[in-house]
């Protein structure tokens, strides 16, 4: 039920499928143009995460990213050791304030406030996503020190050198312009220190005249809320263009013991992933369906169901073929001109 209650976010439950049906026209499937996302990418990802929370925690919980994972590793467990990593990266001390861009319902943010003893502002876009996330920051006891902001991550609200550390977890791909994306943040950080994240990309393996590759990108792109998914390089180079040094930087799927996207894998079967196995994606389709039919989900929830899958398995295919990668992470500092 908190499925069927949660379908739409802030959307007027009667204008949802109509809602589905202008974010299905911003992609390739469906006649869209790159051009025209990244001028709307606003309207574009509101409305995707308006219509995908709730699918988005009730299949995987309250952090919404990837994850390397050994075996015998829950998927949760390295969800969280993932976090971890990316603040002992940043090399975060009690105390410090620190920016989450792009913060979803603030899964990560809590962990990684907990685990360092920091504060965390969460910046996000979407409403319901903001509305949500203060809720569990009450309900986990962290809403005393850490914050929520609505606002656009290409024109922040902070003065200039705010922040003792900056990190962005599978979000800042959301952004129409990496350059531009990073540029701000290099604004709000205070100089010598860190900005860290997670980037989904496109890796060199990619070709981009391989029309089974292009296929793969536009699933992922319509599934998954992105005007435009970028080369690794690019995003190097973007990094530089806006000011930062960058101190290391890979491709952390590469190494993966389990494959990031065994999770999504219908082939597999895992009791502990039910909900993401063929069997379970059959069971939510069906529930969804029902909810749908006797009124209490929305119409338009079983299209959204319909759309996520659809990314699922670009997100196997591509990761199968090691054309996408949603980990690509690096470690930039802001240089201080004053040492």
């Amino acid at each position: 039920m908190n499925l069927a209650s949660g379908v739409g976010g802030k959307i007027d439950k009667s204008q949802i499928l109509s809602a589905v049906e202008e974010y299905e026209k911003y992609h390739v499937y469906y006649g869209g143009q790159e051009e025209e996302r990244k001028a709307n990418y606003t309207d574009m990802v509101n409305k995707y995460y308006d219509l995908s929370t709730s699918f988005y925690e009730y299949g995987w919980g309250q952090s919404f990213h990837f994850a390397p994972r050994w075996k015998g590793e829950s998927l949760q467990e390295s969800l969280k050791r993932h976090e971890h990593f990316l603040a002992l990266q940043l090399g975060l001390k009690p105390g410090q304030k620190v920016l989450d861009v792009g913060c979803g319902i603030g899964g990560p943010l809590r962990e990684i406030s907990r685990f360092s003893s920091t504060s965390i502002t969460g910046l996000n876009n979407n409403e319901y996503q903001i509305t949500r996330a203060k809720e569990l920051n009450r309900i986990t006891g962290v809403d005393k020190t850490c914050h929520l902001v609505k606002a656009d991550f290409m024109k922040m609200p902070f003065s200039d050198n705010s922040f003792d550390a900056v990190y962005a977890i599978e979000a800042t791909c959301h952004a129409p312009d990496a350059y531009g994306c990073y540029k701000e943040i290099f604004r709000v950080l205070k100089p010598g220190q860190y900005f860290a994240a997670y980037e989904w990309c496109m890796t060199r393996a990619f070709d981009p005249n391989n029309k089974d590759h292009q296929r793969i990108k536009a699933e992922i792109e319509i599934g998954d809320g992105l005007p435009d998914i970028r080369l690794t390089s690019k995003c190097a180079e973007a990094l530089n263009q806006a000011g930062f040094e960058v101190l290391w930087e890979k491709d952390l799927a590469i190494d993966s013991p389990v494959p990031w996207y065994d999770p999504l894998d219908t082939s597999r079967f895992s009791l502990n992933t039910f909900r993401l196995t063929a069997l379970g994606r059959f069971f939510t389709r069906s529930l969804v369906k029902s909810l749908e039919f006797v009124g209490l989900a929305p119409r338009g929830s079983l299209r959204v169901q319909e759309f996520l899958e659809k990314a699922g398995d670009g997100l196997v295919e591509g990761g199968k073929k090691e054309i996408f990668t949603p980990m690509y992470f690096f470690l930039a500092r802001k240089p201080d001109y004053n040492i």
